[in-house]
């Protein structure tokens, strides 16, 4: 992307009830201010009743800027009882991530974001354990031990919002955080937590679930990131991954293809959802890629 692009990129998104004549206000409402529509996606969910529309753009020539867009925008929002957002391209989205032992995803996501994939602040580094200190400190990053018991979890809980609302952050990402969220900081959360989990047919619960697996002969291993909910594992899902594998994978080879396909899974998802691509649908997902 050059920098003039970079620097007047903007991404509106919305959502409202299906209706005629949405698209044509939108658009004309921007091609009025002098911005050149780069990128437009559309949805009707024919089973909810509900549109969904990302429309991407820059404003030429150094006209209006996107405080003022954001200002006149309400009036096209309200004729449609509109939910939306307008934001710049180059901001990076803060995000907190939460891990326990494993150091696959986060080292992964670490990595991506060193390369220019994901463009995303990393606010704080938060665990239940303080296995993966090191690597926040080697990049950085601010790193908070909340250890949960059975006890202190709702103490724990809060003192993580509180960390989430002082940095500013946007999206919290579950790099396998080994520990179940109550119902009202999942609600708390709702929209912006995304999860991972493996996803084989059928569902092994419970510890070592490529152990399992193999016991089972599993011919595909799965995982799946999907937005946080009250509901374990079942939340809308933003990206899944699967890779074949066969009777000659042993429970540790299984183990490592899991690994392959979490990290995959979820940055994808993280990917999708800094990029403002993703619409929550009841319990489903709109994303447009």
């Amino acid at each position: 992307m050059s920098k003039y692009e970079a620097d007047n990129e903007i991404v509106l998104k919305a959502s409202c009830v299906a209706g005629s004549g949405i698209v044509a206000k939108v658009t004309t409402f921007l091609a009025e201010r002098g911005c050149y529509i780069s990128e437009l996606a559309q949805f009707d969910d024919e089973d909810s009743g509900n549109f969904f529309m990302r429309a991407r753009f820059h404003v030429e020539n150094g006209g209006y800027q996107i405080s003022d867009l954001q200002n006149e925008f309400p009036e096209v929002a309200a004729s449609f009882d509109m939910k939306w957002e307008m934001v710049s391209v180059k901001s990076p989205m803060k995000t907190l991530i939460m891990v326990s032992k494993f150091d696959h995803c986060l080292d992964d996501l670490l990595y991506r974001l060193h390369k220019g994939e994901i463009n995303m602040e990393i606010t704080a580094i938060v665990s239940n354990h303080k296995d993966l200190r090191p690597m926040a400190e080697r990049e950085g990053i601010r790193f908070v031990h909340l250890p949960v018991t059975k006890e202190n979890k709702l103490e724990q809980e809060a003192a993580l919002l509180a960390i989430v609302e002082e940095t500013g952050s946007e999206l919290v990402v579950l790099a396998r955080y080994m520990q179940i969220l109550s119902d009202g900081l999942c609600q708390q959360l709702s929209g912006r937590a995304i999860n991972i989990h493996h996803s084989f047919l059928p569902g092994f619960k419970g510890a070592k679930p490529y152990h399992q697996a193999h016991a089972r002969g599993v011919k595909l291993i799965g995982a799946t990131a999907h937005y946080v909910t009250s509901d374990l594992d079942e939340g809308p899902i933003i990206e899944q991954s699967v890779q074949p594998v066969d009777h000659t994978f042993n429970a540790d080879a299984l183990v490592a293809v899991g690994r392959d396909t979490e990290t995959v899974a979820l940055a994808r998802a993280v990917k999708l959802h800094t990029e403002h691509r993703v619409f929550q649908d009841g319990n489903k997902t709109v994303v447009f890629k």
